[in-house]
């Protein structure tokens, strides 16, 4: 009977263990079915209001400046995501318009910026550096076009933070479809 209390509270520690590795563990889904758009996002997070902005957002606790967030627009004339271009020069427009646009005090560098296919959609896959007067940040995105819309996925934490969120915030920019 002890050896079988013994396995059993074994077991739950094992398995209570195998949740604090990375990976699916520690992160929740979103579901936006009226947009159509979905991601993961880790334990802890919550959605924060903002109003002529995002779609949504989500930040950290007690990280209040790691955060996601989701932006769509019209994509003029039905164009397709590679319509509008390879993913620099897709990167390098959202950079010049969105993450450091002129006379916003920041300054971005595209890091890295690939493509990747996922069912029948093709998603841009995109990292920045980002220098803000106060501080530096480092950026993910995952950008896609559906039903004629451009969504921009962006996960964002500060550079200080970057080695330890880095795995993290790739599986949470990976995990983000639409349809």
């Amino acid at each position: 009977m002890l050896k079988a209390i013994a396995a059993l509270l074994l077991l739950v520690l094992s398995l209570g263990l195998h949740g604090c590795t990375t990976g699916v563990s520690g992160l929740k889904s979103y579901v936006d079915s009226l947009d159509g758009y979905e991601f993961l996002y880790p334990n802890g997070w919550v959605p924060v209001q903002v109003t002529n902005g995002p779609d949504i957002v989500f930040r950290d606790l007690v990280e209040r400046t790691e955060n996601v967030s989701v932006v769509f627009s019209e994509v003029p004339g039905g164009k397709t995501l590679q319509e509008l271009g390879t993913p620099g020069e897709v990167g390098y427009q959202l950079q010049k318009n969105a993450i450091a646009p002129p006379d916003s005090g920041r300054k971005a560098e595209l890091v890295n910026a690939e493509a990747r296919e996922s069912g029948d959609k093709t998603y841009y896959l995109l990292e920045y550096n980002v220098k803000l007067p106060n501080q530096e940040r480092h950026n993910l995105a995952a950008v896609a076009v559906s039903r004629g819309k451009l969504f921009t996925f962006n996960a964002s934490t500060t550079e200080k933070r970057w080695n330890k969120m880095r795995n993290v915030l790739e599986q949470v920019v990976k995990s983000f479809s639409v349809y």
